[in-house]
């Protein structure tokens, strides 16, 4: 499907439980308008969190300004800074009030490929670099130039935004899950969703899809 013929997902898609969320958000497309072009790529690996319920979660604490779109409509993004380098972008869920979110852990670069590598100050001469380009929530971030500064409560919804989330009739067939992976509270819960086999799935051990499978 051509990039131009994305459909925009709808804000009901997004005010359900973040598990449903993560699921169904797999095999969509990020599409991210930049310079005058569309860089896009598949959604290939996710993680939920559940809110104030869940020690793990932004929104643990309850509502701050820092994390106030978490509480907000479903379908923003809620980026936020880590390590002193890397953006991770995630995006609300469940109805407005009640907390709940996905983070973006890997994508599949579909077009854009060159711009993406430009942002990220690299030069693609194997399969490998490529993987590389979009693989992990900061490198992804990188790659499609996402800020706190300049997308944090984007909406996510409407192609009228800078970045949005459509999708182009792909259906990602079998999912695999595992527990979260880089934290360290509530690490156990099986609550990261991706695609099996998938190259561009973050983490090497984890993608030969030994999970459970779904």
């Amino acid at each position: 499907m051509p990039v131009s013929a994305i459909q925009p997902l709808p804000r009901e898609f997004f005010a359900r439980k973040p598990q449903r969320v993560s699921r169904d958000l797999l095999g969509k497309v990020l599409v991210r308008k930049l310079n005058g072009q569309r860089l896009t790529a598949r959604i290939v690996e996710v993680e939920a969190y559940l809110g104030e319920a869940d020690p793990a979660a932004h929104a643990a604490a309850g509502r701050t300004p820092r994390n106030s779109v978490l509480f907000g409509p479903p379908g923003h993004a809620y980026i936020y800074f880590i390590y002193g380098n890397h953006y991770c972008l995630n995006v609300s869920c469940e109805p407005e009030g009640r907390a709940g979110g996905v983070l973006f852990r890997a994508l599949e670069p579909l077009s854009g490929i060159e711009e993406m590598a430009k942002a990220r100050g690299v030069e693609l001469h194997s399969a490998k670099d490529l993987v590389r380009l979009t693989s992990g929530p900061g490198r992804l971030c990188a790659a499609f130039c996402i800020t706190r500064d300049a997308d944090n409560n984007a909406d996510l919804t409407s192609s009228k935004s800078t970045l949005w989330i459509g999708d182009d009739g792909f259906r990602s067939g079998k999912i695999a899950i595992s527990p979260r992976i880089g934290i360290t509270k509530a690490a156990e819960h099986p609550l990261r969703y991706f695609l099996p086999g998938n190259p561009f799935v973050s983490g090497p051990k984890f993608r030969a899809a030994l999970d459970k499978q779904v």
